[in-house]
């Protein structure tokens, strides 16, 4: 929790050009009211892109599952990745260890994104993100996430 936080300040300075998609908004709206009124309070910190899921998405999340990568119950986590790559993120970042930031995964995404002729998708946990401690560096280019 402690990396998420870090770097969310990274993306309230803008560091980064945050992109989420509409399964996020879904999936918290789902929480309890207090946690939502939070979640929805760390959103309005930040500008975002927010990027919708269509047939494009849903047809390239089920690759990973066609391909193993990933199982049918899982198909949400398999749009965030496709939304991404639709989206042309450069990374993608999760706290979700079982189903996303694993080799497993990370292998899978970089074969689909080969075959099909997609950009790279990096994925990472949070704390890969942050800059370090010298407030003096700057990024030499603004990366989409």
């Amino acid at each position: 929790m402690k990396d998420t936080l870090e770097l969310w300040k990274l993306f309230r300075q803008g560091c980064y050009e945050v992109y989420i998609s509409d399964i996020v908004l879904n999936e918290i709206s789902g929480c309890g009211q207090e946690k939502l009124d939070i979640l929805l309070g760390y959103l309005k910190q930040v500008q975002y892109h927010l990027v919708y899921t269509d047939e494009d998405t849903v047809e390239l999340a089920e690759k990973f599952i066609d391909f193993g990568i990933l199982k049918k119950k899982s198909l949400d986590d398999c749009q965030h990745i496709a939304t991404a790559i639709l989206a042309g993120c450069d990374i993608i970042t999760s706290g979700n260890f079982k189903h996303i930031v694993n080799v497993k995964t990370v292998r899978g995404v970089k074969i689909i994104t080969t075959l099909e002729g997609y950009k790279d998708l990096l994925i990472y946990p949070s704390s890969v993100l942050l800059e370090g401690d010298d407030d003096d560096d700057e990024t030499d280019s603004q990366q989409r996430f």
